[in-house]
């Protein structure tokens, strides 16, 4: 059940969702250290959406659904140029790594993935935390 928000409660949620991503992003590489590169994928990703969530409630956007936010980032923040099209394929590709991890059977992230996927994902979840901080 969805509770109407305050002002006070939304930022709050917003502060909880950008905690949320620099502590998932920890997660990430605790499963990276125990190979578990699938987890450690899911995990980037998962940082990431709750950076893209927090930035949306801070411009009253909210969506219920992944694929929401990801095409909330592209229509309100990328063509609009208020962040560079590199953060929209950024999120892009850890969308797809993510989906095909949780949901196809024989895939298997590698510790190289993981290592080309691991800084994006920081930067992503930065610029997330800037925008969110000069809304």
């Amino acid at each position: 059940m969805k509770h109407e928000l305050n002002s006070g409660s939304t930022k709050d949620l917003i502060a909880y969702r950008l905690q949320r991503a620099e502590e998932t992003l920890v997660e990430a590489d605790y499963n990276a250290q125990g190979e578990y590169y699938n987890a450690a994928v899911n995990r980037l990703y998962y940082a990431c959406y709750y950076a893209a969530s927090a930035l949306m409630l801070t411009h009253n956007l909210d969506s219920s659904s992944h694929k929401g936010i990801k095409t909330m980032l592209g229509l309100h923040f990328i063509k609009s140029g208020i962040i560079d099209v590199k953060y929209g394929r950024i999120y892009q590709q850890l969308f797809e790594n993510r989906q095909s991890g949780d949901y196809e059977d024989f895939v298997y992230c590698d510790a190289e993935l993981f290592n080309v996927l691991r800084p994006d994902a920081a930067e992503f979840v930065e610029m997330m935390i800037q925008l969110c901080n000069q809304a």
